[in-house]
């Protein structure tokens, strides 16, 4: 298992789904405040991100103290895991000037926009026709 090196955004899990995104937000705003000033608290209930959060502190000390302090803690009923982000958050790469829009790959059709391969495929497929309508009128 590799190491994440320590940083400034905490990575937990095992938060209970019974509760409301803002309630999970300010429960967790309370609870983590104490350790340093939070830049953000990220925390949805899609089905990729549900039962997680991302706190992001200033700096790494108060997320260090924070993680050793709160994991194992119990929130709402469970226990609470606690690790650093794999990733830098958008939060602090706003901060240091690093940021940039994420993109989900080229090949997705926007706005009902064909993309380059559909375009072809649609313009080979015209010809054809025509010229199948070409040789009837010939015959």
């Amino acid at each position: 298992m590799t190491t994440i090196d320590p940083n400034q955004t905490l990575y937990i899990t095992n938060i209970s789904g019974r509760i409301t995104v803002e309630e999970l937000k300010s429960s967790l705003y309370g609870l983590f405040s104490t350790y340093g000033p939070i830049l953000d608290i990220t925390a949805k209930k899609t089905q990729k991100m549900r039962e997680q959060a991302f706190i992001v502190y200033n700096n790494v000390a108060s997320a260090t103290t924070a993680k050793r302090s709160l994991n194992g803690f119990t929130f709402f009923d469970r226990p609470i895991k606690i690790e650093y982000a794999k990733t830098k958050s958008d939060a602090i790469a706003k901060l240091d000037g690093t940021f940039r829009l994420r993109t989900y790959g080229t090949s997705e059709t926007v706005l009902g926009k064909r993309n380059s391969d559909e375009d072809e495929s649609a313009n080979k497929l015209a010809r054809t026709e025509d010229s199948d309508n070409d040789s009837d009128d010939h015959a």
